[in-house]
Order: C-alpha cells, then sequence, then structure tokens
C-alpha cells in the first residue's frame, strides 16, 4: 500500500529520529526540516503541504532504477541530483522503501564522515 504525502513524511521523520546520533533543524529556509549526522545531511523534509516530498542521499546506480521503478522518484530536488533523490507519494511509495531509503541515506552521509 502506498504512503500519502503527510505519512512519508511523517515514516521520514520518524526513521531518521530513530537513528543514533541524528540531530535536525532549519539551516537552510523555515520551508526545509534538515536531519544530519556528524553534521551531514541526510534528509530533507519539505514543509510545505503541497509539495510532500523527501529527498535523501542515494548511491547513483539504484538511484537510477529507484527512478525506472517509481514516477514519484526524481532525481534529488536542492542538491546534487546524480547522488539525491526525492521520493514523492504515489504508487509503491511503501513505509518500508520510504525507512529503507533514509537508513541507507544515513549510512551513506555517515561512511562519508567516516572515510575523511
Amino acid at each position: 500500500m502506498s504512503a500519502p504525502g503527510d505519512r512519508l513524511q511523517d515514516t521520514a521523520r520518524r526513521a531518521a529520529l530513530a537513528l543514533p546520533g541524528v540531530s535536525h533543524g532549519y539551516p537552510f529556509t523555515p520551508g526545509l526540516d534538515v536531519y544530519k549526522v556528524a553534521g551531514k545531511v541526510f534528509l530533507i523534509v519539505t514543509d510545505d503541504p503541497d509539495d510532500q516530498i523527501i529527498t535523501v542521499k542515494c548511491e547513483p546506480e539504484h538511484a537510477r532504477a529507484l527512478e525506472r521503478g517509481h514516477a514519484s522518484i526524481t532525481p534529488g530536488r536542492y542538491l546534487d541530483k546524480r547522488h539525491w533523490i526525492s521520493l514523492g507519494p504515489g504508487p509503491g511509495i511503501t513505509e518500508r522503501l520510504i525507512t529503507d531509503a533514509v537508513e541507507d541515506s544515513y549510512d551513506l552521509a555517515g561512511r562519508a564522515v567516516a572515510e575523511r
């Protein structure tokens, strides 16, 4: 069952806050809820009720596969479109897919910090 926009965003927020070492705030603009690990962004949630998306970091090959498989997954808004994807409500956007995307993004951001 697909998650509507508000549930998509709530699921993403819950998944992010369940992970260790996460901070969040509004460093860019009041309409973008930003989640970080070790100072690196891994999730952006829009607060615009007319544009209910989340944006997450993603390996480029996996990102392209997700985009091909889901009409409401697009290259990332706000950030590098090769390494980020945006998920909106639509067919196949399940709570499991959202949680997996957030956790994968967290891992990628954390790995980038560890590799420095």
